[in-house]
């Protein structure tokens, strides 16, 4: 093949792939979701508590922090495509398990949901890796984030009118056109990746062709946000990686804490119903997607320290802003998107600048990660139960603001020592590679 035709191939945007990465991450968080727009129906028709009820968002976070080894082998034995595929058939099979009657058959659902979409969240990176051109993957990486809130904010703003129609276990049941959806996306490029003879299957550490444009992916290596994991432990005796660790984990928490109760304390708060609570609480999931994109350009074009003080204002603001001034909610969510959307690539970014090698990144996220999820897994039955004994959400909002005041510290003392751990190990590309 002539070299203009090679390097042709090699930087053409792959777009079906694209369409199928972009579809499937419309199920790898919605799903999650979807029941907060209606948790006070499911509390009340399934005689639960507000802390049993936050285990249903606890419970597919749960599966982010154990199963993500699972997933690792999931993807050696299936390959890239077809891993993917069961990931979204998985969705599909949970979102019709939790439609069954009892709220056991509900948290077992979400579970397989949870479960399901460990795989996505870590196949996805290393579909983007080795498929699109070297150029473009920050930009179709923020495009799959901005999907991820999109599928959020599709469920927020629509289950709850879906319930008022249909009732709330079937709108829960609806949003499984959207997996039904992805995964005829997807067949069809499982299809067409195994027509072509591309290797699909197997990673086999068989060289690229340019004809094909795609990269071997060792799956040994970080690939993205979450990793396959390595067997580097060197790390652990790293302060740097245990500040990153206590960032995400905090993170996660309030995320996942807020994100479950936001549309019942918009309702108990500014006497809204549950359609009007859902939208309002759609707006943090929105914004959201202005996030994905918004702090990847602030990393490249503005000074290391600006992007943490602005997600660190974010979370304050948000937190604060429901402690004082719950009259002004719009507000404090379209704030606090950024955060949410900006401090993971903050604290991502991070990770790369000080990882002394591949290996050394994928296992430094494997635990960051894992560790990280499992203390957010925490957060919607904390702020749940908080609610159920004081009988409001004075006490739950108080512990969250100050818990985002730690998480604030915990960033910004993360991104002093990742600058210094990467002058010291790398002292001209782990700047670099930092700043973007």
């Amino acid at each position: 093949m002539p070299a203009d035709s090679a390097r042709t191939a090699r930087s053409a945007l792959p777009w079906l792939v694209i369409a199928g990465v972009m579809t499937a991450a419309l199920s790898l968080r919605g799903p999650i979701v979807s029941p907060t727009p209606v948790l006070a129906e499911i509390e009340s028709d399934l005689g639960i508590g507000s802390a049993t009820a936050g285990l249903l968002t606890t419970a597919p976070v749960l599966m982010f922090a154990l199963l993500t080894p699972v997933a690792a082998l999931v993807i050696r034995r299936a390959g890239a495509e077809l891993a993917l595929l069961v990931s979204l058939c998985g969705v599909l099979l949970g979102t019709f398990v939790r439609a069954l009657p009892g709220f056991g058959w509900m948290l077992a659902g979400m579970v397989v949901i949870g479960a399901s979409i460990t795989i996505g969240n870590v196949v996805i990176p290393v579909i983007i890796r080795r498929d699109v051109p070297p150029d473009r993957v920050a930009l179709v990486t923020a495009a799959y984030a901005a999907m991820l809130n999109a599928g959020s904010l599709l469920t927020s703003l629509l289950t709850a009118p879906l319930a008022a129609w249909i009732g709330w276990p079937a709108a829960l049941l609806t949003w499984s056109a959207i997996t039904v959806a992805g995964i005829a996306v997807w067949g069809v490029q499982l299809r067409r990746a195994r027509s072509a003879g591309l290797r699909a299957d197997r990673f086999s550490g068989a060289a690229p062709t340019a004809a094909s444009g795609t990269r071997d992916v060792d799956p040994e290596v970080l690939t993205g946000p979450l990793p396959v994991v390595a067997r580097e432990r060197s790390f652990l005796r790293r302060p740097v990686v245990w500040l990153l660790l206590a960032a995400f984990g905090l993170q996660c928490l309030i995320y996942y804490a807020l994100s479950t109760w936001l549309p019942t304390f918009a309702a108990d708060e500014l006497g809204l119903g549950a359609s009007a609570a859902g939208a309002m609480a759609s707006i943090y999931q929105g914004v959201g997607i202005l996030g994905a994109f918004l702090v990847p350009v602030m990393l490249r074009f503005t000074p290391r320290i600006v992007t943490p003080l602005v997600i660190c204002a974010s979370w304050l603001t948000v937190t604060a802003g429901l402690v004082f001034a719950p009259a002004l909610l719009w507000v404090w969510l379209a704030v606090g998107a950024i955060g949410h959307a900006g401090g993971f690539v903050v604290i991502f970014s991070a990770l790369v600048a000080v990882a002394r090698s591949d290996a050394e990144a994928a296992g430094m996220s494997a635990l960051i990660q894992g560790g990280g999820y499992a203390i957010g897994a925490l957060g919607a039955p904390l702020m749940g139960a908080l609610r159920e004994i004081t009988g409001g959400w004075e006490a739950a909002l108080a512990v969250m603001l100050v818990l985002a005041v730690v998480y604030c510290a915990a960033l910004l003392a993360t991104v002093a020592a990742s600058a210094r751990d990467a002058l010291i190990s790398r002292p001209f590309a782990g700047i670099r590679r930092f700043a973007g």
